[in-house]
C-alpha cells in the first residue's frame, strides 16, 4: 500500500510534533511512530528545557554555559542560534497550552550541571510528559496533520537520483509493508539507548534513524560522544528510572557507600558519571548513593513528586534515606549531520532531536539543553520546507522494499540472543572508560554479529523485533568505528590510553556509507 502525504514525520517526540504543528501551513503532514504516539524519550524528560527567561540570566551566559561544557566541538554559531532563539519557543508552548510550574506567578526556573544560572524551564519532575501532552492535544486539533501508531520504519525511500521520498514501514497487521510518500521527509527518531544493556531510555530507543539515515547515504558524525546520566535508579524491580540531575540542583550530593563525598554533585555529566564509575570500580562496589538530606521533605515532595512516589513504592522513602543509584546509557550527543536548517546532505531529508548532530552539544552536552535544541531546530526545519518543495510531483517509480522471495519465521530465541550479544558487548567494552583493546574487541565481535544479523533478517520475514535489533547492530558499530578514530580522551570519549584531550582532534569525525545499493 502507498500512502502520499507532503510532508513525512518518522517519531512523535518533541521535534517532530513541533515541526508537524508549523509545516502543516503548507500541506498534509504524516506522523509516524513505533508505538504509542507518547512513548518517547520527551515523555521521560524529567529536569526540563534550558531557556533564558530569569532576570539575571542572557544568552551569554547561555552561550558560554554550553561551549565550555562542549569542550572544544561545539559550533558557536548553532550554540548562539539556539539559545538566543530558545526563550520565544518555550513562550510558544505555553500558548498552546504547555503548563509549565510556576511560583509566585512566574516560571519556576531550576537548576543542573553546569549551568552558571537558574534556567531550566519544567513540570515539577514530569516536564517530558507535559511537552507530549500539550504538543499531542494541539496536534489532534489539526486537520492537516494524520497521526498514525504501531508504524515500524525500517528503510527510507532513496530514489534513483540520491533524494530521499519517504519511508518503507511495517504496519500492525503482520507482516504488512507500507510506503509512505512525502516530498520532504523528517528524521525524529531519537536515540539509541537501548544498544547499551543499561540504559534510562524507553524500549523504542534502538537507533533506528541512525541507521537508516546510514544506509542511505547520509552523513554522521560524532558517534563516539554518548552521555552516560550518572543517577540511574539501582533497584532489582526499576527498569530503567532516572533520578533526574535536577535533584542535584536542589541540594542532593553524591556519596560513596562509607558516606563520603567523591565528587563535585554539580559538575557536567561526564566528570560526574565517569567520577562514579571510578568510585564504583575502585571500592567494589555495585552503586553509590544520592543523599537528599540537605533538602527540605516538603520541597522534596512537591519539586519530585513523581521520583518521590516511585522510589516509595520500591521501600526507599527519600525524605529520609539516599537513593541508590548508577550511570546508564543516557544521550546521543551524535547523530545524522544537519545545517541551520536541519537539513542532512541528502536532498529532501531533515533530522531534528537526538537522532541529529547539529553541533550544539560538542564533546558533552550541557543538561537540558536537547528539548532545547530539538524545539528550535524543529522550527528552523518547518521555515525551511514552507516553500522548498510546494507542489514537486511524487516520483513514477519507487524502489521495493525489499526483494520477493519466501522468507521464513524469525526464530525468536536467536533474535533475542543476538540483541543481547550486541548490548553486553557495547556496555562491557564502549562505555563510560574505554581502552583501544576493548575497543577492537568489540569491533570484531560486532562485525561478526553483524554478519548474523543481516542473514536473520535477509532469510525472515519482518518483525519489529528482527528490524530493532537490525538497528542496534548498525548503530553499536558506528559508534566503535567513530570511537577508534578519536585517540584523545574529550567530554564523554574517555580513552585510558589517551588520557587527554589532542588539539589534533579539534574536528568533527564524520563517517558515511560510500557504496549504496
Amino acid at each position: 500500500m502507498i500512502h502520499r502525504s507532503d510532508f513525512l514525520v518518522l517519531g512523535s517526540g518533541i521535534g517532530g510534533l513541533v515541526f508537524a504543528l508549523r509545516a502543516c501551513a503548507g500541506g498534509t503532514v504524516t506522523v509516524l511512530t513505533k508505538k504509542n504516539s507518547a512513548d518517547t524519550n520527551t515523555n521521560l524528560a524529567q529536569g526540563g528545557i534550558a531557556a533564558v527567561m530569569g532576570p539575571d540570566d542572557s544568552p551569554e551566559i547561555h552561550l558560554a554555559d554550553t561551549l565550555r561544557c562542549g569542550e572544544g566541538l561545539t559550533d558557536e554559531r548553532v550554540a548562539r542560534l539556539v539559545v538566543e532563539r530558545g526563550p520565544a519557543l518555550v513562550d510558544a508552548l505555553i500558548e498552546i497550552g504547555v503548563r509549565f510550574s510556576r511560583e509566585k506567578g512566574k516560571l519556576a526556573l531550576g537548576r543542573e550541571g553546569g549551568h552558571a544560572r537558574r534556567r531550566i524551564v519544567h513540570a515539577k519532575d514530569a516536564t517530558g510528559r507535559e511537552i507530549e501532552r500539550g504538543l499531542l492535544a494541539a496536534v489532534r486539533r489539526n486537520r492537516n496533520i494524520t497521526i498514525l501508531e504501531d508504524r515500524q520504519v525500517f528503510d527510507l525511500i532513496r530514489t534513483e537520483n540520491g533524494e530521499i521520498w519517504g519511508a518503507f514501514a511495517l504496519g500492525p497487521a503482520r507482516g504488512a509493508v507500507s510506503a509512505f510518500l512525502a516530498r520532504t521527509t523528517l528524521l525524529a527518531t531519537g536515540g539509541a539507548g537501548k544498544v547499551y544493556f543499561y540504559t534510562t531510555n524507553p524500549d523504542i530507543a534502538s537507533g533506528d534513524g541512525i541507521a537508516m539515515a546510514y544506509r542511505a547515504g547520509a552523513r554522521l558524525a560524532n558517534l563516539e560522544f554518548v552521555q552516560f546520566h550518572p543517577t540511574c535508579l539501582y533497584h532489582p524491580r526499576a527498569k530503567s528510572f532516572l533520578i533526574s540531575e535536577a535533584v542535584r540542583g536542589e541540594g542532593a550530593v553524591l556519596r560513596n557507600l562509607a558516606g563520603r563525598v567523591f565528587t563535585d554533585s554539580l559538575a557536567p555529566r561526564d566528570v560526574v558519571a565517569r567520577a562514579i564509575d571510578r568510585e564504583m570500580k575502585t571500592r567494589g562496589e555495585r552503586h553509590v548513593h544520592l543523599d537528599l538530606s540537605a533538602i527540605p521533605p516538603k520541597r522534596i515532595r512537591s519539586r519530585f513528586p513523581n521520583i518521590y512516589r516511585k522510589c516509595l513504592s520500591l521501600g526507599i522513602d527519600i525524605t529520609k534515606e539516599p537513593i541508590p543509584v548508577v550511570p546508564a546509557a543516557h544521550y546521543m550527543c551524535g547523530g545524522v549531520s544537519t545545517d541551520l536548517e536541519g537539513r542532512t546532505n541528502l536532498p529532501r531529508l531533515y533530522a531534528c532531536g537526538e537522532v541529529a548532530h547539529t553541533g550544539l552539544h560538542g564533546a558533552n552536552r550541557l543538561a537540558s539543553n536537547s528539548l532545547l535544541e530539538a524545539l528550535v531546530f524543529a522550527a528552523s526545519a518547518a521555515e525551511s520546507v514552507a516553500a522548498r518543495f510546494s507542489g514537486d510531483p511524487f516520483p513514477r517509480k519507487i524502489p521495493s522494499a525489499r526483494p520477493d522471495r519466501e522468507r521464513r519465521k524469525p526464530e525468536r530465541l536467536l533474535v533475542l540472543d543476538l540483541w543481547d550479544r550486541i548490548r553486553t558487548i557495547m556496555w562491557r567494552y564502549v562505555g563510560i572508560a574505554r581502552t583501544v583493546d576493548r575497543l577492537m574487541v568489540a569491533r570484531r565481535e560486532l562485525r561478526s554479529l553483524r554478519k548474523d544479523v543481516e542473514a536473520c533478517y535477509e532469510g525472515s520475514v519482518l518483525t519489529r523485533d528482527l528490524i530493532e535489533l537490525r538497528s542496534i547492530a548498525a548503530t553499536g558499530s558506528l559508534i566503535v568505528r567513530s570511537a577508534l578514530r578519536r585517540r584523545e580522551s574529550r567530554g564523554l570519549h574517555f580513552v585510558e590510553d589517551y588520557p587527554h584531550a589532542d588539539p589534533r582532534f579539534l574536528r568533527n569525525t564524520v563517517v558515511y556509507r560510500r557504496r549504496i545499493g
